[in-house]
């Protein structure tokens, strides 16, 4: 468990920070003066400083570190603002108005990766035209190489446990995720879904409802993308808030064109509606057209071209996922398309 470091001699504003921190899953390390203060200041992950001794350490000047926050009882004064800046904070809390802010700086502190993870959206530029499917196998390949969820945005899909075998692993689901209150730790989020090595996704339990909040979604992914390397996303066709939220909080939106007229037809349409084309890519499946004639057609460019899969359907029905080989053709456009997305990230 990560261990926060308390600097308090107010009883009242330690018991209101040992509190959050327990509701956080972090255990505090008091300091009741400057000296055990300076004692664990440089390794501790974050830094609460009471208003209380903020002078005091500042006076003491030690060393400038991330992660120090000043909280105070009430409007601090002036002079409070002035010791945090003496003292290297980066900014003053001020309880009980800051609980729910202060609360996510706690929960942030346990989380092993606070850079952002790659987060690739995918979506079926036409009914069939395998969105999910190339979704997990995005998801395959990438976890050969870091921790990798992938998230089923998708009310009225197949479900992308099913299609990864993963349906009978133990794990929290979208109803569970959608019943938690406050800021959700990407370490309790990568501990609690359900995965196989790297590899853990977010997914409907049978029978549950389908139905997403963007407050919900919006929460998941920003834990899913501080926790793992990598984000896919399996998006919906239909225009809805969830989606729009989802959409434009990815890196790159990966459109799967099926290589016909109808397939780039419905494409061109669905890609008309999108807010910001320069994020979208195409992947295109099957024989048809060039992929200069449907990159003209559709407007956007052509990331990846990939032929139809043999075994596709029973590699899903023996629960190995679609990418069985990385010589498939599903493999190889997955491995492709992250190598390409990884160098413009």
């Amino acid at each position: 468990m990560t261990r926060v470091l308390l600097i308090t001699a107010d009883d009242l504003l330690l018991d209101e920070l040992v509190r959050l921190a327990a509701a956080a899953g972090a255990v505090p390390d008091v300091a009741r003066d400057v000296t055990a203060a300076l004692r664990g200041w440089p390794g501790a992950p974050l830094v609460l400083l009471g208003a209380d001794l903020a002078a005091e350490v500042a006076r003491a000047s030690p060393a400038r570190r991330d992660g120090v926050y000043v909280v105070s009882w009430g409007d601090p004064p002036e002079t409070l603002f002035r010791a945090a800046l003496a003292a290297g904070a980066e900014a003053v809390a001020e309880l009980p108005s800051a609980t729910t802010w202060l609360a996510g700086r706690l929960t942030d502190a346990g989380d092993d990766r606070p850079a952002r993870g790659l987060t690739v959206g995918v979506l079926a530029g036409s009914g069939g035209a395998g969105a999910t499917t190339f979704a997990c196998a995005l998801a395959q390949v990438a976890a050969r190489r870091g921790p990798t969820v992938v998230v089923d945005a998708d009310p009225l899909g197949a479900g992308i446990e099913r299609v990864l075998g993963l349906e009978w692993c133990e794990g929290v689901r979208w109803g569970e995720l959608g019943r938690t209150a406050g800021r959700l730790s990407a370490r309790s989020l990568k501990e609690a879904l359900p995965r196989a090595g790297e590899l853990a996704v977010v997914a409907w339990a049978p029978g549950e409802q389908r139905l997403l909040e963007v407050g919900t979604a919006r929460e998941v992914l920003s834990a899913a993308r501080r926790g793992h390397d990598t984000v896919v996303l399996d998006l919906p066709r239909a225009a809805d808030p969830v989606t729009d939220d989802l959409v434009n909080r990815c890196d790159r939106v990966l459109v799967l064109v099926s290589g016909s007229v109808t397939g780039v037809a419905a494409a061109a349409r669905l890609v008309g509606r999108l807010p910001d084309p320069a994020r979208l890519r195409l992947v295109v499946r099957g024989a048809g057209p060039s992929s200069e004639a449907v990159a003209r057609a559709i407007g956007v460019p052509v990331l990846a071209v990939m032929a139809d899969q043999r075994g596709l359907a029973e590699a899903i029905d023996l629960g190995l996922g679609p990418v069985r080989s990385g010589r498939g053709p599903l493999g190889r456009a997955a491995a492709d398309v992250l190598a390409r997305l990884q160098v413009a990230a």
